[in-house]
Order: structure tokens, then sequence, then C-alpha cells
């Protein structure tokens, strides 16, 4: 059968099974109804409700402004989808396409984009992670029941791990006036995602809001009492705090243990996919009928040295999921790759962050506009010569700028940046990442691999 019938035979006859409904998820289904798709679809999520939105429950609802049941996603369009929530894929059975399901179901697909994102790091004693008064902040529920006990208004708060999301509760405890320690065992909140420059700002940002921010500091143990109930922290300088509540935030972790066995590159660091998003087999070939998108996908970026990035980003999320529904229903020349620009956003401390680029690849950084001492700035990251990201205090109408000069590969530092132009003087400075052999809370962009096969290459002569 020719490529073209067999395409349009797919996309009014196949079957087409998502697994996991959160964001990307969805999107990527509403695509596929978008663009022509009246084949069967299957939507499959390991939580029961409906898909909701991620970012409001650090946010709004820990602020007690939104209740965690009404952060759903809004909905592009009708789907007429076959829902499968709140039971989880367990298995994945790539020569007879079928996906095992925890309920002893199995669900056949002739195409299968895999969203199934990642989830929060636990506390690693079982037994301490069990206390009331331990959460993580993944989920609606979890942001539910985090709200009441803030909301009851416990003696301190303990945060665990200065990232972003550790960063955000903080501010919301400190926003509803509640004592609250923060432990990180980097030197600064966010030096993972951001370097120790611009973590020393969030450092003095955090302790001006009140927070008790120790750092170089990490927790050995939670104690509860005889009832169940978190009473006491131990830190590894020997010191003992008394709190009810404990907060964990040590980064997320891929959800992809269910494709062990599968023939899937799938790991820890998530599914390899091609720019495409067509995933890689364990012998790195690529796949015609699986899809890869959101937070567990991991894919090489041209403007970013074919580094395989790992986004926990919503807007990577949609974008994604909407280039890998839209190749999952064409051929050929009508496929358009993933070449998205990382971009983030934080609202901590009364201040807008937001990032755009990779700035765990940058060597150097330069104030461009603004201040380090104002908490409004914006900086610029540079590595090996080119401008790689830029992050932004309070300063978000720069991001487009800085967006065009990531793409273009425009010089770091950037002209303008010139000392005589500027009354500070500033000049580019080491960014400040730790050594990343060493654990750090925050990152939202994983450097996971790189690929010397998948790189592009254009040769443009030189002019006489």
């Amino acid at each position: 059968m020719p490529a073209d019938t067999a395409a349009q035979a797919f996309r009014r006859e196949g079957r087409v099974v998502v697994v996991g409904a959160s964001l990307a998820g969805l999107r990527g289904a509403e695509t596929l109804r978008e663009e022509g798709f009246t084949g069967s679809l299957t939507m499959i999520g390991d939580e029961p409700h409906d898909p909701y939105d991620r970012p409001p429950l650090s946010k709004q609802v820990l602020l007690g402004r939104t209740a965690a049941d009404e952060t759903a996603l809004p909905r592009r369009r009708r789907l007429d989808a076959r829902w499968r929530l709140g039971v989880a894929a367990t298995g994945l059975d790539l020569a007879e396409k079928r996906v095992r399901l925890a309920d002893g179901d199995e669900v056949e697909f002739d195409r299968l984009l895999i969203a199934t994102g990642a989830r929060a790091r636990p506390w690693f004693k079982e037994t301490e992670a069990a206390l009331d008064g331990v959460f993580v902040l993944r989920t609606s529920d979890d942001a539910a029941g985090l709200n009441r006990h803030l909301a009851a208004g416990p003696r301190r708060v303990l945060v665990v791990g200065a990232g972003f999301t550790g960063s955000e509760i903080a501010s919301a405890c400190r926003e509803r006036g509640l004592e609250v320690t923060v432990a990180e065992r980097g030197p600064a909140p966010l030096v993972g995602a951001l370097g120790g420059v611009v973590g020393a700002v969030a450092a003095r940002l955090q302790r001006d809001h009140g927070v008790d921010l120790r750092c170089g500091i990490t927790v050995t143990s939670l104690e509860g009492d005889m009832a169940g109930r978190l009473r006491r922290a131990h830190l590894s300088d020997g010191t003992a705090l008394d709190v009810d509540v404990a907060v964990i935030g040590l980064g997320a972790m891929r959800n992809t243990e269910w494709l062990a066995g599968s023939g899937l590159a799938a790991g820890p660091r998530g599914i390899a996919c091609d720019a495409g998003c067509r995933a890689f087999d364990v012998h790195g070939i690529v796949t015609d009928d699986v899809f890869v998108a959101g937070d567990v996908a991991r894919s090489p970026h041209p403007l970013f040295g074919y580094q395989f990035l790992s986004l926990e980003h919503w807007g990577n999320a949609v974008e994604q999921a909407e280039v890998a529904a839209h190749n999952m229903i064409s051929t050929g020349l009508e496929r358009r790759p993933h070449l998205w620009v990382p971009a983030f956003w934080s609202a901590q401390f009364g201040v807008n962050i937001k990032s755009i680029g990779v700035p765990p690849m940058g060597e150097e950084l330069v104030v461009t506009q603004g201040s380090l001492e104002e908490n409004r700035f914006v900086a610029a990251y540079g590595f090996q010569g080119r401008v790689i990201a830029a992050v932004t205090f309070d300063q978000a109408r720069w991001l487009s700028f800085y967006r065009r000069l990531i793409e273009s590969a425009a010089p770091f530092p950037p002209a303008f940046t010139n000392a005589d132009r500027r009354p500070e003087g500033a000049r580019p400075i080491p960014a400040d990442f730790p050594d990343p052999s060493l654990p750090t809370h925050g990152p939202t962009v994983t450097l996971s691999g790189y690929s010397p096969s998948e790189r592009r290459l254009q040769f443009t002569p030189a002019r006489v």
C-alpha cells in the first residue's frame, strides 16, 4: 500500500493509545483530533482525576486562593475518547502492540504516545515519609492535603530542597504568616537551575522575607510522636528543629519503570527520542509507531549542541505533544521537528522569575539590564562564545529579545554590555554552577547525553 494511502487509512481507522492523561497527553490527543484523526483514541492515566494544571498547585492552591479540585485544564475540543483513569500502565509489548494495565487488562494500539511525565522524589525513609505532616508536592491530592495542614497553622514548616518548587512553597508559607525553614544541600537556592550568582540573589530574597534558609545542610531524619505525627527534624550539622509539616522537594523521577523489558531506550533520565518525538529502542534505532512527549522525553536539540535535553517545562509539554501528535498521522516531509526553546517561570516572594534557553550550559554570566542588588535584572549566559540562555527577575518583557539572540547564536557577551556603556562596568563572570556530578535541587533542564550520530551541519562557503 502506498505511504499516502496507508496514512489516510490510519487517520480514518487507526487505533491510538495515549499513556499519560495530564497536560502533554491531553494536548497531544486534542491535536490528533484537530488534524483530522477520526480513529479510536484511548486515554490511560494512573490518577483518577481529569487532566489538571500543575503550576497552580505550588502557587494559588497553597495560598488558599484556589481549591486543588478547581485546577482542571481547559479543553480545546471534544475528544471522543475512551478514558481509562485511575489505572496505571504496567508494561508494554512492542511486538504485539499492547499496553498492559494494573487491573490485568490489555489495550491494543497501532500507534502509541507516551506522556507519563514525572513524579516527586519521595523521602528516602519509608517509615518517616508515612508520618502525618510529611508531604511531597506533585499531584492535586498532594496540594489539597498540604493546604489543609498549612491552614491549620503549624508551628514551623520545613522545606527540604530550595529548587523552584521548594522556593515557591517557602514563599507561600511566608505569605500565610508561617514560620518556615528551608534546608538546601547546595550553596544557595536555585543553584542547580540558575547558578551561584543568581542563587545568591535568591538566597537574599528568601532571608529578606523571613525564611530561615540553611544552605550546605541536609536533613538526616524525621521524627514522629506515638500517634505517628511529625514532630522533629534532625539536620546534618547536629541541630534539631521542632516542625509540624515537612515538604520534600528533592526533584522529580521520570515515570519509566513500567517500560522495563519493553525494548525502548527508557531509563531514570527518561525515554530517548529523536527530534520528531519518535522513541528509540535499546539499540538506538528509531521506532515508527511509538512517540514520546513531555517531562518523560529526552531529545536532541540543535541549538544546544545536540545535547539530549529532559525538560520539566509546561510550554515544552504542550509544544512537544503537538509535534508528536502531528507526526503520528503524517508521513515524510510533512513531519516536523520539535525545536522549542526551553522557557520557565516562577513566582516567589513577590518576584516574577523567568528563564529562556539552557542556563546550566552557561560558563559565564553578565548582567545586561538592571541590578542584582535590586532584585530586578536580566542576566545572559554564555557558552563557547555565544548566548545560550537568559534569566529575568521582574524584567520578563525582555525574554522575546533574548530568545532571538539564542536562536541566532548571537555572540557572548552581547555588544550592548560593553563596560563603557554601563555605569556599573559589568563584565562577564563565572556563572558558578555546581559540579554536575554533585546532586543539587531544582534544575528544570537536564543535560542527559550527546549523540554525535544525530549531528546536522550546514556548509556555508566563505565570501571572498
